[in-house]
């Protein structure tokens, strides 16, 4: 209203003004009308200081913003404060909802390089805790294996860094990319780039991850020989061919003695595989303790598929199916003759005994 008098009172003077003073004139009344529509303490916050009217518009619009998403307009160079759902407590959320996804916008936020990799193992449930713990909302991962450790490392750490998804000062960045944990160079590489990078492994049955991984394999090649002519140099004296890669994979101990060249024990934290499947909310747990988390990922996130035999992600109620692991996760094994099983036991025993020793768990695989 008081931009609309000020313009009747200069109307009179208007044709002495020329066309670029109008304009310019318009420009600048426009400017004062929305300076007064829109405060600016009300819409803009400071890098590190958010003003509580800000605040108080997201978190009083907590029922709006599930519906309409709504956000405070931030400066540039600010660093945006965005409220999920999921960080409320408990009498400020909507009913019967488990989990919402409210993204990052992908103007806000930068690319880091990770703070936490997944780093093995091969079939062990890599994909499920990746796919379970990034429904944290301070965690963000990239969608998918990088391979910059092992077969990428010439491109660089920027074009790496590039492959990230935008994250907050406060959230962490992951990615994961099992066969980091069985290359020789993966560990100093990964030290060269930070020495403070958590690792996590998740382990499972050598002999059971073994069997799984040629499942696998078999279905993209169908003429590959039978299991026992490939795990075996000599089936009959016992002679266990430690040159194929789902063998090799399987030898844990060997391979954490390299990456303990470089950390700390205490920074590797060791997912079980078969908890994983009894209890993903247990395991998720330690996941979120290790990495410096609230426990937000709960029991009430999980059910347990019966067709597929492993646990699946409770939909949200935006979401008109539940979250379950692809096709290939869960698959059934191919059958193994029970004595090449047997054998393979007696050849990992060793080995296992002295991956607990080095762990300081045991993980009962015999």
């Amino acid at each position: 209203m008081a931009c609309v008098l000020l313009f009747s009172r200069l109307h009179p003077f208007s044709h002495r003004l020329t066309r670029t003073s109008i304009c310019l004139l318009s420009l600048f009344l426009s400017y004062l009308c929305y300076c007064a529509l829109f405060p600016a303490d009300t819409i803009m916050q400071k890098s590190g200081d958010p003003t509580p009217s800000c605040q108080r518009v997201v978190a009083d619009g907590a029922k709006r913003r599930i519906q309409k998403t709504p956000s405070c307009v931030l400066p540039l160079d600010a660093r945006p404060i965005i409220v999920e759902v999921s960080r409320l407590k408990s009498d400020q959320r909507p009913p019967s909802i488990l989990h919402i996804d409210t993204p990052v916008l992908p103007w806000f936020g930068n690319k880091k390089l990770p703070n936490a990799i997944i780093v093995g193992v091969k079939k062990g449930g890599t994909r499920a805790v990746l796919e379970f713990i990034r429904i944290h909302p301070d965690v963000r991962a990239a969608g998918t294996e990088t391979h910059f450790f092992d077969r990428n490392y010439d491109r660089g750490l920027e074009w790496y860094r590039g492959l990230m998804p935008r994250t907050l000062e406060s959230q962490i960045t992951m990615e994961k990319t099992p066969s980091y944990f069985v290359t020789k160079e993966t560990p100093h590489r990964i030290s060269a780039m930070s020495r403070d990078t958590k690792l996590i492994v998740v382990v499972r049955d050598p002999v059971t991850r073994a069997i799984s991984d040629y499942t696998q394999t078999l279905t993209k090649s169908p003429d590959l020989p039978s299991f026992q002519d490939l795990a075996f140099r000599n089936q009959s004296l016992g002679i266990v061919d430690t040159s194929w890669n789902a063998i090799r994979i399987g030898l844990y101990a060997l391979h954490l003695e390299n990456w303990l060249r470089y950390f700390p024990l205490a920074q590797i934290h060791f997912v079980s595989g078969e908890r994983l499947i009894t209890d993903p909310a247990g395991e998720l747990a330690r996941v979120q303790d290790f990495l410096g988390l609230k426990r937000i990922v709960t029991d009430k996130h999980f059910y347990f598929n019966r067709t597929k035999g492993f646990p699946c992600l409770k939909k949200p109620e935006s979401s008109g199916s539940p979250r379950c692991l692809g096709k290939s996760k869960g698959r059934t094994h191919v059958q193994i003759d029970r004595d090449a099983i047997e054998q393979l036991r007696d050849f990992y025993r060793p080995y296992n005994i002295k991956f607990y020793e080095m762990v300081g768990h045991d993980f009962k695989w015999e």
